[in-house]
C-alpha cells in the first residue's frame, strides 16, 4: 500500500499518518472542507460582474469591491488593520499634470552647463513634484544591477542611469531599488527611446493622470533625452555609447552637479482602498507574529474602443485570487481552525499601476513588517493547468520546502507545485508579494500564468475553473496552518535574501 493511499484510507481505518500537525486535527479539516467550488463561484462572480466596472484605480466600482470585501470579513469576525479602527486603509492619490513652463534641469561640470527643458528635454516619471529645485553631486550607474545598487554611495547625491539593465526583468526602478531606498537626492535615466517616441513622452505629461502620492523618501526620477546630455557626460569622462556597451555594471561619482524641479498643475486629491482583516492566534506569545495573505482587487477598467464587451472583467486578474482571499479568511475562522500566530488578510488596488497599494500597505502597516512572517500572495490561479500551481520563490526561503512536505500530506488536493517556469518574464517582481519581500518578509506566489484574455474582455468569470482553485485554495489553507502552528518562523536562503532586499 502506498502511502497516499494510506493517507486516503487513514480516517477510515484509524490509523495515524505521519504529516504535518497542522493537518491532524478537527478545525483544521473543518476550516478546509469550508472552501468550496460554489463559494468561489459565487464570490468571483460578484466581484467580477458588469457592474464593478472592471475596477480601476480609482474608481466607484473599487469602492464598491472594497466595501463588500470589509463587510465579509466584518461578517467572518475578523479584526479591523485599516485606518481607524476601519477594514479600508486608504492612500493619498494626485490627478496631475506637469507644467512644463516651470520644470526641468541643469547639468554643470568640466567646463560645460546644459539646460534641459520639460518641453523639449526631459519628462517625468515618478516621485516628488515641488516648486523647489534639488540639487546634488553626481554619481553614474551604468547597467545596474540590484547587487551593485545596494553598495553604491548615493545619500544625497544625484543618480544618472546610462546602459542596459542587467537584472532579471529589464526593470529599471526595481534595479535601483537597493539604491532609491537609501535617500539619493534625484535620479536622471538617460532615455533609450527614439526621438519621436521621446518626444510622444515629452508631450504627454501635460496631461492630466492620476498618480500615487510620493512617500516622504521617494526620490524624484525623470528621463532625460540621450542627445541633450551627451555632451557635459563627455567632458566628464563619460561616453553615453560606451556606457551602453559595458560588459559588467559601472558605479563612479562624476564632477557634475545636477539642479532639477518638477512643477505641476494639481488637481483635486483622489484616495484608494487596501481593506485588511485580521484573525489574532491562540498562542500569547507567537500571537505577535503574523502571516500574510494577499490579492490585488484592482483590475483595469474600461475600455469603450474595445469593442461590443467594452469591460474588463478580470476575473482571473484577480478576482480569482481576492475570492481567495474571503474563502481563506473564512476557513481560519471556523471553530478550531486559527492557528497560533496571527494572520492577516489582504486585499490591495492599484496594483495595475504599478504595485500602489502593497507598496502603501508595507510603508504603513499595522504592525511591522519584521513581525510578518511569510506572505503567501495570490495572482490568477483560476484558469490554465488543471492540476498545477507555480510557486514563485519556492528557492529562495524554506516556505518552499515546507509547501512541498505540505501538499505531500494533502494527496487528495490532486496538485502539483512547480519552480517559476518562467524567469524571463520577471514575475517575482510583477505582483503584490515584491514589497514584503523587499522588505524582508519571505514571499510564495501562487499564479498558474497568462492566457490569451489576459487584460481582455474575455477575462469572464464563465471562464474560471472554481473546482480547480478551491483546491489551491486549500493547499494555501494547510500551508498557512502549518507555518502559523510552527514554532519557529521560515527562514531565507541568505544569498537570496541579500539579493531581493539588497543588504
Amino acid at each position: 500500500m502506498t502511502f497516499r493511499t494510506l493517507a486516503r484510507l487513514a480516517p477510515l481505518l484509524g490509523l495515524v499518518v505521519a504529516m504535518p500537525a497542522a493537518a491532524q486535527d478537527d478545525g483544521g479539516a473543518r476550516g478546509a472542507a469550508s472552501i468550496t467550488e460554489a463559494d468561489v463561484a459565487r464570490r468571483i462572480g460578484i466581484i467580477a460582474h458588469d457592474s464593478m466596472g472592471g475596477r480601476s484605480t480609482p474608481s466607484r466600482g473599487l469602492d464598491l469591491t472594497a466595501s463588500w470585501i470589509a463587510a465579509e470579513f466584518a461578517r467572518l469576525g475578523l479584526k479591523p488593520g485599516g485606518d481607524s479602527g476601519r477594514f479600508e486603509q486608504r492612500y493619498p492619490l494626485t490627478r496631475i499634470a506637469v507644467d512644463t513652463a516651470r520644470s526641468g534641469a541643469t547639468l554643470v561640470g568640466s567646463g560645460k552647463k546644459v539646460m534641459l527643458p520639460a518641453s523639449r528635454d526631459l519628462f517625468y516619471a515618478s516621485g516628488p513634484r515641488s516648486d523647489r529645485w534639488i540639487e546634488g553631486p553626481v554619481v553614474l550607474m551604468a547597467a545596474p544591477t540590484v547587487e551593485t545598487s545596494a553598495s553604491a554611495p548615493v545619500e544625497g547625491k544625484v543618480i544618472v542611469v546610462v546602459g542596459a539593465v542587467r537584472s532579471p526583468g529589464g526593470s529599471i526602478v526595481r534595479a535601483l531599488q537597493p539604491a532609491l531606498d537609501r535617500k539619493p537626492a534625484a535620479v536622471l535615466i538617460v532615455s533609450t527611446l527614439d526621438s519621436a517616441t521621446f518626444a510622444r513622452q515629452v508631450a504627454n505629461q501635460v496631461a492630466e493622470r492620476v498618480s500615487l502620492g510620493a512617500g516622504p523618501n521617494t526620490p524624484l526620477i525623470v528621463m532625460v533625452r540621450e542627445s541633450a546630455v551627451a555632451g557635459v557626460l563627455q567632458a566628464a569622462g563619460v561616453s553615453v555609447s560606451a556606457m551602453r556597451q559595458v560588459a559588467s555594471p559601472v558605479t563612479r561619482d562624476l564632477p557634475v552637479t545636477v539642479s532639477v524641479r518638477v512643477q505641476d498643475r494639481p488637481g483635486a486629491g483622489q484616495d484608494a482602498p487596501n481593506v485588511v482583516g485580521i484573525l489574532p492566534g491562540s498562542d500569547p506569545v507567537l500571537r505577535n507574529e503574523y502571516v500574510v495573505f494577499s490579492a490585488h482587487m484592482d483590475h483595469v477598467g474600461t475600455d469603450a474602443t474595445a469593442g461590443a464587451d467594452t469591460i474588463f472583467n478580470g476575473a482571473d486578474d484577480d478576482a480569482s485570487g481576492t475570492a481567495g482571499i474571503v474563502e481563506l479568511a473564512e476557513a481560519f475562522a471556523q471553530p478550531g481552525a486559527r492557528p497560533r500566530r496571527s494572520l492577516i488578510f489582504l486585499t490591495v488596488s492599484g496594483e495595475e499601476r504599478g504595485l500602489w497599494g502593497s507598496d502603501y500597505f508595507t510603508s504603513h502597516p499595522p504592525v511591522p513588517t519584521e513581525q510578518m512572517v511569510a506572505n503567501f500572495n495570490i495572482d490568477m490561479i483560476g484558469r490554465n493547468w488543471k492540476d498545477t500551481i507555480v510557486a514563485i520563490g519556492k528557492e529562495h526561503s524554506d516556505l518552499g520546502s515546507t509547501l512541498n512536505t505540505v501538499n505531500g500530506a494533502h494527496p487528495e488536493l490532486g496538485m502539483t507545485a512547480i519552480d517559476d517556469p518562467w524567469p524571463q518574464e520577471n514575475f517575482y517582481m510583477r505582483s503584490d508579494h515584491y514589497h514584503f519581500a523587499r522588505r524582508g518578509v519571505p514571499v510564495l506566489f501562487f499564479f498558474n500564468g497568462t492566457h490569451a484574455d489576459y487584460h481582455e474582455p474575455g477575462d469572464s468569470p464563465d471562464r474560471i475553473d472554481s473546482e480547480k482553485e478551491a483546491r489551491i485554495l486549500r493547499l494555501v489553507y494547510w500551508l498557512g496552518r502549518e507555518v502559523g502552528n510552527r514554532d519557529v518562523r521560515p527562514q531565507w536562503n541568505e544569498a537570496m535574501r541579500k539579493k531581493v532586499t539588497g543588504r
